[in-house]
């Protein structure tokens, strides 16, 4: 990580290239923005919530797809989450994020509900329920249900819907920062750290934290540093996928010009590189780029909004796979620690997944399992193992040793390489 020290140095260069992403950048915002709104199309998962609100906060709009795409979200997000609710399943962040798209589009959060336990409550309220919940659950076990990432998005939400959270829900987020119990496996989460900066920042800009101001105050403090502390050479703040929620955390808390500039341009660099193909990973790229925050849900309006944003006709494009082949060596570390080792050639350019997929063609004993999350797939069953959330555990993925930081579809194969599959604790 980047010492702050050097962070002080950098910030007369970072000064001289202001946040303000108009002219020469004008033309990579809009098609950030064309992209974000050419992935609704795509039939496969539920309706993203979080590309909603990216496409909400954007100063350009197609209000026909964002007015389909907000029924979609009401339609059938809304029976994913009121069929986990029915089976006692907690939904923490996917009624957060549900929530804030709601309000980025104004629409009255009072209208919509959910029925547990034969009885109907609406949406703030289950919320609310939820988050009592978590905090609970911290008290007993000193870590939330789901994970601190999902408990800052839903004192967030709770927050930006003029609800007043709980002291005592907003009081287990600060002592988390303080303690550093951000982690996901054995590195820090910049994302849960930005998250729970845009949660407390609205608390503190609310004023309904009565508890101990100074310590709020600290804690905010404490973020920010830690996410300035975070920024590698190249600008980014933990890696390319995180540096959007960092900048947008940054300026929730009030950062200066020099602490977000180097950011923002090393985030168009890597746009302009393709790096953000995810249509999740724009979703919290662009607002960045266009210095929102979901903090600035909280006063929209809705009125006299832009309609020009209009998609031009694509030609699809075959892409044939790739006549040179590439070996990936596939090894699988269960929970007990036995290994086993694997080996397939696939087409280079290959997805990861597409790589899983040929190797467990070939009938060597390698199979597994996967499930949809806003990000992609993610692998949930190797081998017959489970790794489950409610276990705490995951399966970490590396290449030749350095973790990735993209999922299974996304990661491609361009070269020889050993992909380890770890089942891992959190």
């Amino acid at each position: 990580m980047l010492a702050l020290v050097i962070i002080t140095g950098l910030l007369a260069f970072a000064s001289s290239k202001p946040c303000v992403t108009e002219g020469s950048n004008s033309e990579l915002l809009l098609t950030l923005n064309r992209n974000l709104v050419r992935s609704l199309e795509s039939p496969e998962g539920l309706p993203n919530p979080s590309v909603h609100l990216a496409l909400r906060l954007s100063h350009h709009h197609n209000q026909s797809k964002e007015t389909d795409h907000l029924n979609k979200l009401k339609n059938e997000l809304h029976n994913d989450i009121q069929t986990s609710l029915s089976n006692c399943k907690t939904v923490t962040g996917t009624m957060a994020l549900y929530s804030l798209a709601l309000k980025s589009s104004c629409y009255d959060l009072n209208t919509i509900s959910f029925t547990a336990n034969d009885k109907s409550e609406t949406l703030l309220t289950h919320l609310k329920r939820q988050m009592e919940q978590e905090k609970y659950h911290i008290a007993f076990s000193h870590r939330p249900l789901t994970n601190y990432y999902q408990y800052s998005l839903g004192v967030l939400a709770l927050c930006v819907s003029g609800i007043r959270v709980n002291n005592h829900v907003s009081h287990k987020l600060i002592k988390a920062a303080e303690n550093e119990h951000f982690r996901h496996g054995e590195t820090e989460s910049i994302d849960t750290y930005a998250m729970a900066g845009m949660a407390l920042q609205c608390v503190k800009n609310s004023g309904s934290y009565a508890h101990n101001a100074e310590e709020l105050d600290l804690t905010l403090n404490k973020i920010k540093q830690k996410l300035l502390a975070s920024r590698r050479s190249d600008g980014h703040i933990g890696n390319e996928f995180s540096t959007g929620l960092a900048v947008q955390a940054l300026l929730a808390m009030g950062s200066e010009v020099g602490d977000c500039s180097v950011s923002m341009e090393a985030m168009r660099t890597a746009a302009r590189s393709n790096t953000y193909h995810n249509p999740m990973a724009i979703s919290q790229t662009l607002p960045a780029l266009q210095r929102k925050t979901y903090l600035s849900v909280k006063t929209l309006d809705c009125l006299n909004e832009d309609d020009t944003l209009v998609l031009e006709p694509v030609d699809p494009t075959v892409v044939l796979p790739s006549e040179t082949k590439v070996k990936v060596m596939v090894e699988v570390v269960t929970a007990s620690g036995a290994a086993a080792a694997y080996s397939v050639d696939v087409p280079k350019g290959s997805s990861l997944l597409e790589a899983l997929e040929l190797l467990e063609r070939k009938n060597l004993g390698f199979t597994f399992q996967k499930e949809s999350s806003l990000w992609g797939p993610f692998l949930s069953v190797v081998n017959g193992e489970q790794a489950r959330q409610i276990d705490r555990r995951y399966w970490h993925l590396s290449s030749d040793g350095m973790a990735l930081t993209e999922g299974v579809g996304d990661f491609k194969i361009n070269a020889t390489q050993k992909i380890t599959i770890k089942n891992t604790s959190y």
